[in-house]
């Protein structure tokens, strides 16, 4: 085990929240923190994303998967985005980043406040005192990086007149090190695609669907997923971005 990983074995039946989007490197921080004994309560954020209604759906299937005594029933917060991004390719699917394109075309304004917030808030609320998010490595957001996650947990926490804590287990991994923490895991129920089919396939055109069949390959494991078209050029990109 990675040491900067070992030290989640020691909270044992400790309760923690984790944001998920229905990705592998969320997916995979579900099922490993379960593996090793801590309460997990998972939330879904939906928003006008074009891709939020499979991505559920895949979480959902995920989490049916790997039920466990210790995997608490799924949370979904509301966070509408229309009325922010308006005409961006993330909520009218037209012109989203293809395989080839660079990592940071995938960036969204604000994302991970946006879908920090309402978990923090509820685990504020109830009482669960960490909140962890499946940042990697290679996750060159600044809103993804050790300094805002402290900042932005020491404002809700001063705002609540409680603590929370944001983690970020997978931080100092690459993505093929994650996958194979995750390899025993039901990959095929994630979702990682900017344009899903109507029927909820991978579209495999698109800069996610490039750098999932980069990370299934770099992991040398096999890749359990349907796309719909093979991808333009996959690439070696596999840095996890709000996965």
């Amino acid at each position: 085990m990675p040491p900067s990983v070992s030290r989640y074995v020691r909270k044992r039946h400790a309760h923690i929240g984790v944001l998920a989007s229905g990705g592998l490197d969320s997916s995979i921080l579900v099922g490993w923190l379960l593996q090793r004994g801590w309460r997990v309560q998972p939330f879904y954020v939906r928003t006008d994303v074009v891709w939020a209604a499979a991505e559920q759906r895949a979480l959902e299937a995920f989490l049916s998967e790997v039920r466990d005594a210790l995997l608490r029933p799924l949370v979904v917060l509301e966070m509408p985005l229309a009325d922010l991004y308006g005409p961006h390719w993330s909520i009218t699917g037209e012109g989203q980043p293809h395989a080839s394109t660079p990592d940071d075309a995938v960036y969204l304004p604000g994302r991970n406040p946006l879908l920090v917030i309402k978990p923090a808030l509820w685990c504020l609320m109830h009482g669960v005192e960490r909140l962890a998010l499946a940042t990697l490595a290679a996750n060159p957001f600044a809103d993804a990086t050790a300094r805002f996650c402290r900042k932005f947990a020491a404002a809700l926490s001063l705002s609540a007149g409680r603590r929370i804590k944001l983690l970020r287990p997978f931080a100092r991994l690459q993505k093929r090190q994650v996958m194979l923490l995750g390899r025993h895991l039901p990959l095929e129920h994630t979702c990682s695609c900017l344009v899903p089919t109507p029927e909820g396939l991978h579209c495999g055109q698109c800069n996610k669907c490039a750098e999932r069949q980069a990370a299934f390959r770099l992991a040398g494991m096999s890749d359990p997923t349907t796309y719909a078209a093979a991808a333009c050029s996959p690439g070696d990109q596999a840095g996890g971005l709000h996965d």
